[in-house]
């Protein structure tokens, strides 16, 4: 078994008219995943206005703390109370930096995985820095880092990596590239 974090993602598909109802409900396993040894922490992105599909990301220290979340008598208890919220999820257990990247049976290429995590990370250091820059600055560079540092993580693993990760998935997953835009732009200006 893995010693490495691992990420359970779990895209559910809202039953009509469900939406208050599933999210009451996706709340209340949150929190009970919450009491386990192990939960590093959870997200939640709703769907675009156009789809009902919820992507739902579980994190745990390791596949062992995660297995023992997954087969609890609460969880099961907790499911059961979900049904008809929900059509059949579609669940992906990953390992590591490349649980964010995993489409299918291969992530994509390191170069850009690095360019999704910075264009992640860039806006939100900037703000980060416009808003307590000031506050940070005569303070000695190791609290200073140790304290961005603690702000910014939780907000990149849980909100803005995942959420580059889908806008991108596109061009992640070798389906889209800027040369299509640029091909595009020409036969429409020829």
């Amino acid at each position: 078994m893995s010693a490495s974090p691992v990420t359970l993602m779990v895209a559910r598909r809202v039953e009509h008219g469900r939406y208050f109802d599933f999210n009451r409900w996706l709340n209340e396993g949150r929190e009970l995943a919450a009491d386990f040894a192990g939960y590093l922490g959870s997200g939640v992105l709703a769907p675009p206005e156009d789809d009902d599909e919820y992507q739902i990301i579980f994190r745990f220290s390791s596949s062992e703390t995660l297995a023992a979340w997954e087969h609890s008598a609460s969880r099961h208890a907790w499911l059961a109370r979900g049904k008809g919220l929900y059509e059949a999820p579609h669940e992906h257990r990953a390992t590591g930096l490349d649980a964010w990247f995993q489409t299918g049976s291969s992530a994509p290429p390191r170069w850009k995985q690095a360019v999704a995590v910075w264009l992640a990370f860039f806006p939100i250091s900037l703000l980060f820095q416009f808003v307590f820059g000031g506050v940070l600055a005569d303070w000695a560079l190791v609290p200073r880092v140790v304290v961005s540092t603690l702000m910014l993580t939780p907000v990149m693993v849980f909100v803005f990596i995942p959420l580059s990760m889908r806008l991108l998935a596109p061009w992640l997953q070798g389906k889209w590239s800027p040369l299509d835009l640029l091909s595009r732009w020409r036969h429409a200006h020829r």
